[in-house]
């Protein structure tokens, strides 16, 4: 069992940037794919980054450049460096775990935090 819980949301302009962070409980932290989703107000639940159990990682086309992810197997922590902020990228971003690589897929992934508010004004 995983718990996740993120923090680091909140309120920026366009092209600041936020930092949000992912705590994991539980064993064998190590392997597992960690992966960032985003909610809009109205929209489903979409993919934006993951990382594979190994650090390989993958990114949506519209946050490559912007948006780096990284993850701390000690801390048991992942992490989201969003940089150059649109107004798009706001709403709920949620981190989510699964065992081995990271999908883009929300039902592959069992283990959800209870997301960080993102936005993002003009």
């Amino acid at each position: 069992q995983v718990q996740l819980v993120e923090s680091g949301g909140g309120l920026v302009q366009t092209g600041a940037s936020l930092r949000l962070s992912c705590v994991a409980s539980g064993r064998f932290f190590n392997n597992y794919a960690l992966t960032w989703f985003h909610q809009a107000p109205g929209k489903e639940r979409e993919f934006v980054s993951g990382m594979h159990w190994n650090g390989g990682s993958r990114y949506t086309d519209s946050v490559k450049g912007r948006f780096t992810i990284s993850r701390d197997n000690i801390q048991k922590s992942v992490y989201l460096q969003m940089n150059s902020l649109k107004v798009e990228d706001a709403g709920v971003y949620y981190c989510a775990a699964r065992t081995g690589i990271a999908t883009n897929i929300t039902l592959d992934y069992p283990y959800w935090g209870q997301g960080t508010q993102v936005t993002v004004s003009s």
